[in-house]
């Protein structure tokens, strides 16, 4: 076997481990659905709506079942937006949020599940249903947990924006908070210098004190400019906080944690891709340099994507005008299909950026 063959074969791979890594709820669609249900395995479907908050409250037990069932080779945990795909959920008779169906292995004949919403009942159901002995496995949070060795050196810190709830353990309201707030947590865990974070109030008062908490729950924003404190006064609903720290924090995500199609552009080199898209042969190269200029300015997370524009811009001088729109259909095949978190991040900044080439 040649070189480039183990290389090219290598390669393919690499882009099958990457376009098939399975989360631990899989995700259906109307192209799938049927490649994954009613196929070798058992499938449990929650068939779900973004805005229910039952199916909210549902989220981190399902979290938990899908856990537990990772390494199941004969169950399938799944779920289907139906807001996405009316014409799967309208076909098997769903009339409410959440339904949640059994189909047996080999059937796309399903069994409604009519129990309890919590991990350990639903756990109790796919084992006797699957004939499965699947012990629940702990989920980890993506919530940061502050205590009197931490909070300084985590919150104080000058190069982190930091969101803090104050909680009571026995607050209602906390309760009902922390799956949004768990999800709020998820949703930006790839973003290195934005902290979500909670702390025990009750049991460390001497904060509580310092930062004038007096009910619970308190959230506090600590930017890294400001390690005072500043009260967040927005809504308690997922969408709240994500507008909150996307705006605070110059991020661009959306409550399910991918990144909205403005992430990784630069207003300042606007005016220069427009250039470059239309200035003939002859003048790109000049063009090109000017970008490269600009870019070299740029600083922090700008810096970085400043050098995708970089590249993009090269590649359009080597490959032609059509590069930009050849590469966004390859990157959008590439992202419809299920990849882990950071290379579809890596792949949405680059398809933002090139759709300014475009």
């Amino acid at each position: 076997m040649s070189r480039l063959t183990i290389c090219l074969t290598l390669a393919t791979l690499a882009v099958f481990f990457l376009t098939y890594a399975v989360a631990d709820v899989t995700v259906l669609t109307e192209d799938n659905f049927e490649k994954e249900v009613g196929q070798d395995r058992g499938a449990l479907v929650e068939f779900y709506a973004p805005w229910c908050g039952h199916c909210k409250k549902l989220a981190p037990e399902y979290e938990k079942l899908g856990a537990s069932f990772k390494k199941s080779k004969s169950v399938v945990i799944a779920k289907v937006d139906c807001d996405d795909h009316k014409s799967v959920c309208s076909k098997y008779g769903v009339s409410g949020y959440p339904t949640i169906q059994w189909f047996p292995k080999g059937s796309l004949e399903p069994k409604k599940y009519e129990g309890a919403r919590t991990a350990e009942a639903l756990i109790e159901f796919v084992n006797q249903e699957g004939g499965t002995n699947v012990k629940i496995a702990s989920v980890p949070s993506s919530v940061v947990v502050l205590n009197s060795d931490n909070f300084e050196e985590i919150v104080l810190n000058s190069k982190k924006d930091v969101l803090v709830e104050f909680y009571a353990p026995w607050c209602g309201h906390c309760k009902s908070l922390a799956p949004t707030y768990e999800t709020l947590a998820s949703a930006f865990k790839n973003e290195e210098d934005v902290v979500i974070a909670n702390l025990d109030a009750d049991n460390y008062k001497n904060f509580a004190e310092k930062y004038g908490v007096s009910g619970y729950p308190t959230i506090k924003f600590f930017p890294k400019n400001n390690k005072d404190g500043e009260d967040y006064d927005g809504g308690r609903d997922l969408d709240s906080f994500v507008t909150f720290i996307n705006e605070k924090c110059g991020t661009s995500r959306d409550g399910k944690g991918q990144l909205t199609s403005n992430a990784g552009l630069i207003a300042e080199l606007e005016g220069l891709v427009k250039e470059f898209v239309t200035a003939g042969s002859d003048e790109k190269k000049a063009v090109y340099a000017k970008i490269e200029e600009e870019v070299g300015k740029l600083t922090g997370s700008a810096a970085r994507y400043g050098k995708i524009y970089v590249k993009i811009a090269k590649s359009s001088l080597s490959k032609g005008n059509d590069y930009a729109k050849n590469e966004i259909q390859r990157l959008e095949r590439i992202l419809a299909k299920s990849i882990s978190p950071l290379k579809a991040d890596e792949f949405t900044l680059k398809k933002n950026i090139l759709s300014a080439f475009a």
